[in-house]
């Protein structure tokens, strides 16, 4: 089942990049689609588990970039290491000033707070200094009051 799922994946990944690739007025019959479809399934089914095998190597479960990279030079493709690299940095400086803005974000948002609860504190103080002095007025007439 999981295998089907992800032949579906790619298959609908598969048309999306076909469709962008192939220059205005050629055809592709069906049969050479899917016939395509499956050898990007298989590629990619055959790098993951390339890539598998150097994370276990390195004692881990988890595969990395440098898995992939490794792979992918294992396996001789080693014209798509200087793309690959290429694309990783970018996804990397992408991810990075995501990071940033976020960072930013959050600084602006606690500085906020932070004036805002001064700003509070500051009111209250006035409420505080008005308060006493409606009482300082009021015992100031206690004193003037004929009984």
């Amino acid at each position: 089942m999981l295998l089907f799922d992800f032949a579906v994946v790619i298959s609908s990944l598969y048309s999306t990049i076909f469709f962008f690739q192939i220059p205005d007025g050629v055809n592709v019959s069906k049969e050479a689609r899917l016939a395509i479809s499956k050898a990007a399934s298989v590629f990619v089914l055959y790098a993951t588990s390339c890539s598998n095998n150097f994370a276990l190597r390195s004692k881990r479960k988890t595969i990395n970039a440098q898995d992939v990279l490794s792979a992918m030079q294992d396996m001789e493709f080693d014209q798509f290491l200087d793309p690959l690299k290429l694309c990783l940095d970018s996804f990397r400086r992408e991810q990075q000033g995501k990071k940033e803005a976020s960072e930013k974000r959050r600084k602006a948002k606690e500085e906020t707070i932070v004036i805002d609860d001064e700003e509070e504190g500051d009111e209250n103080e006035d409420e505080e200094e008005d308060g006493s002095m409606e009482e300082e007025e009021l015992d100031s007439k206690d004193d003037f009051r004929i009984d």
